[in-house]
Formats: C-alpha cells, sequence, structure tokens
C-alpha cells in the first residue's frame, strides 16, 4: 500500500508574507511619513516651529530615506531582507518615541531624519520580497494588496490622533507619537514571527510558479551590477520620478487649496482627504491585478491618465462636482503605480536583480518627492494661487504617459531568470 499524499495547504505561504508586509508598510511609510501631516499643527504650537522649519522636517524624513534605499539592495543581499526589515522596522519606532520627547527644532529635525532612514530600509525590501514569492503572473496584485498598508494608517491615524489630542490637550503629539512608536514596535515582533526570505525556508515554490528554480540571492551580487546597463530600468526611474513629483504635490496642497481658495472649513477638507485614505485602499489591488492582465504599460498609462485627470479638475476652477470627482480620480489610484513597478522591474531586470533595481528606482523617486512641493510652493507664491501647481503637475503626468508608451514588452532572457 502506498502512503496517503498529505494534505495541500489551503492557503499559500505567500499570502502570511502579504498581510504582514502590508503591516510593515502600515509602520514604515504610513505611520513613520505620512502621519506626520496630522502631528504637525500641534507639534509646530508647543515647539513654536516657522513654516520653514516644518519644512525643512519633512525634508530631512525624505533625505534619510534616498540615503537609505540606495543601499539597501546590496545590504539586504548580505544579511537577508527579513533582517533588514526588522532592524529598520526596531530603528523607526525607536526614533519615533525619542521625538515624543524632543525639545527642539534641531532635536525633531535629526531625530526624523533616522526615521526616513527606517522607512527607506523597511519600504524597498519589503516590496523586493514579492519578486521572491509570487509568479509575474500575480506579482501586480500581490503588490497592490501590500501597498495599501500607507491607506490604512492615514484611516488609523486620521481619527486617532485628533482624538487624543482632544483627550490630552497642546502636549496630545507626544503621547501620538509614542503611541505611534510602540505599533511599529508591535509589528516589527511580528515581522520577526512571520517573515521569511524565500519559499525554499518553509519548503515551498514561488505562488503560480510550480517550474519556477530561483537562484540563491547571495550568488546574484556580480549580476545585480549588471542592472545599471539596463535602458529600460532608466525609462522606468524617470517615470516613476514623475509620479513621485507630481502625488505629492497633490498630497502635500490638496487640503491647503480647498481652505485658502475655496472657502472649505479645515474640517470638512479633513474630511476629503480621510476619502482618499479610504479609496486608496482599492488602489493597489485593482490596479495591480490590472497590470497583471494587461500589462504594465497598459496600467501604468491608464494611471497615469487618471491622475492627470485629478489634477486638472482642480488646476481649473470648476464647479465642487469636478473637485468631489479629482479626489475620487486621485484616491483609486493612490499607490498603484508602485505596485505596478515592483512587478515591472523583476521582468525587465530578473528576480535575482529586482530588489536592487527597485531600490534604485525608488531613488529616482525619492528624488521626485523632494522636489515637486518645493517647486510648487514657490510656483504658487510667484503666482498667489495653487492652479499653477496643479498644471504642472498634469503637464507631468501627461509626460509620464508618453514615456510609458515607449516601454516595451520584456526580453525572454530576463522571464527565463524567473
Amino acid at each position: 500500500m502506498t502512503e496517503p499524499e498529505p494534505a495541500r495547504r489551503s492557503i499559500h505561504y505567500a499570502w502570511i508574507i502579504v498581510v504582514t508586509g502590508t503591516l510593515c508598510i502600515v509602520a514604515c511609510l504610513g505611520f513613520g511619513r505620512f502621519a506626520l501631516g496630522m502631528l504637525l499643527p500641534s507639534m509646530a504650537s508647543t515647539l513654536k516651529l516657522s513654516y520653514s522649519q516644518i519644512g525643512f522636517i519633512s525634508t530631512g524624513n525624505f533625505l534619510g530615506y534616498l540615503a537609505s534605499v540606495l543601499f539597501c539592495g546590496n545590504i539586504a543581499r548580505k544579511m537577508g531582507s527579513r533582517r533588514l526589515i526588522i532592524i529598520a522596522l526596531v530603528i523607526i519606532g525607536v526614533s519615533m518615541a525619542l521625538i515624543s520627547q524632543a525639545e527642539s527644532f534641531s532635536g525633531v529635525l535629526i531625530l526624523y531624519t533616522i526615521t526616513g532612514m527606517g522607512s527607506g530600509a523597511a519600504n524597498v525590501p519589503v516590496m523586493g520580497l514579492i519578486t521572491a514569492w509570487f509568479d509575474r503572473t500575480i506579482r501586480g496584485r500581490a503588490a497592490g494588496f501590500v501597498v495599501i498598508g500607507s491607506g490604512l494608517a492615514i484611516i488609523i491615524s486620521g481619527k486617532l490622533i485628533p482624538f487624543v489630542n482632544t483627550l490630552v490637550g497642546p502636549e496630545g503629539w507626544r503621547i501620538n507619537w509614542m503611541i505611534l512608536a510602540g505599533m511599529v514596535i508591535a509589528i516589527s515582533f511580528i515581522g520577526h514571527v512571520f517573515l521569511k526570505n524565500r519559499p525554499v525556508e518553509v519548503g515551498l515554490k514561488p505562488l503560480g510558479g510550480e517550474d519556477i528554480t530561483i537562484t540563491p540571492v547571495t550568488s546574484g551580487e556580480k549580476s545585480a551590477q549588471s542592472i545599471y546597463k539596463n535602458k529600460t530600468l532608466y525609462l522606468l526611474g524617470i517615470i516613476y520620478f514623475l509620479f513621485g513629483y507630481t502625488y505629492v504635490i497633490y498630497a502635500t496642497f490638496i487640503v491647503t487649496m480647498m481652505v485658502k481658495e475655496r472657502g472649505f472649513s479645515e474640517t470638512t477638507a479633513g474630511n476629503f482627504w480621510a476619502w482618499v485614505g479610504l479609496l486608496s485602499l482599492f488602489s493597489g489591488p485593482v490596479f495591480g491585478t490590472l497590470s497583471d492582465r494587461l500589462g504594465r504599460k497598459v496600467g501604468l498609462m491608464i494611471v497615469f491618465s487618471l491622475q492627470m485627470c485629478a489634477y486638472l479638475m482642480v488646476a481649473v476652477n470648476l464647479p465642487s462636482l469636478f473637485l468631489y470627482l479629482s479626489i475620487g480620480f486621485y484616491g483609486i489610484v493612490a499607490w498603484s503605480v508602485p505596485s505596478i513597478m515592483v512587478a515591472a522591474v523583476s521582468e525587465y531586470v530578473g528576480v535575482n536583480k529586482a530588489l536592487a533595481a527597485f531600490g534604485f528606482i525608488t531613488f529616482i523617486f525619492g528624488l521626485g518627492q523632494i522636489t515637486g512641493p518645493s517647486v510648487a510652493g514657490l510656483l504658487a507664491e510667484r503666482t498667489g494661487s495653487f492652479s499653477s501647481s496643479f498644471f504642472m503637475a498634469a503637464a507631468f503626468a501627461g509626460a509620464a504617459i508618453v514615456l510609458t508608451g515607449f516601454l516595451k514588452k520584456p526580453g525572454a532572457t530576463e522571464l527565463r531568470e524567473e
């Protein structure tokens, strides 16, 4: 008699990686970056921060992020993505806890720059795990579920921070930093328990690719250097730069524009922004899956077309209905580009080089995030309206559509590497 075959797993461990990765994005990007906007008003009041100092704090975070994403691919290959993610999350949690005790601008600036370094060092390897755990046919969908962590964090911080501030008063921001820091540390422990670098560690193969054989990551160090000879990678980097440049303009100035130029109350404008967070939960899964079926080029072109419409609808002084549509278009595609880019780089450079490649284009994307708000702010100051800034964002989104049209199908060599 032959022994019965063991029962198949009902849920592939790859989906455990997705859920854990989503929590890691909640911590490293959601709490580590996007919660700042809710914390700044009370912080600025207590610490007597000027507008320029507030800007420097945000810029410091981005610079820390940039510094880490450029090198975290090489670091992850040496120590493993799992270990790097856990260490980075601990760094974020500790730095945020220390911010709660800060008494000066310089203290906040230094600590929040360190937070940014941790955010980059966690974000890139988290997204890189998707390339190891999923076949390219479902990689966009998987990455799409991971990136919704940012939207979840926007919703959590949008409800939690005002509630705590109401209970505690002017110093409520300190308690909020401690609460968020505690959540980040808790998520680092969850990552320690559930994250795995590769399917082989639990006796599995990548989901959707039963015949896939992946070379051990440590043997890919030389090949990772060859990504810089790949012309398509630079094109993806420029497209990702344009996304970073434009999406952060909208995120930074839409509420201010609604209050200053359209006469909305801060509460109403804040509720609009909460809708962006809610709608963004669908952006990654929907458009990641769409790109799996229609291709990365078509997926990106659809996303940038919707973003261009969102920017134009607020650039032109149209009735309020178009403002609602703008927020809807922006929210529904908010985190879709990162999920598509994760899948795209693995197809154009191969799985073994994907982590280094994604780190490289994320660095270029970060340059866009730093440049966009500063240029848009100067433009609005000179023209006396944010309309010019949103027109610029629309033009850049249009340029992204054109450049995406030049993407070619990935070569057979890269697909065989998978």
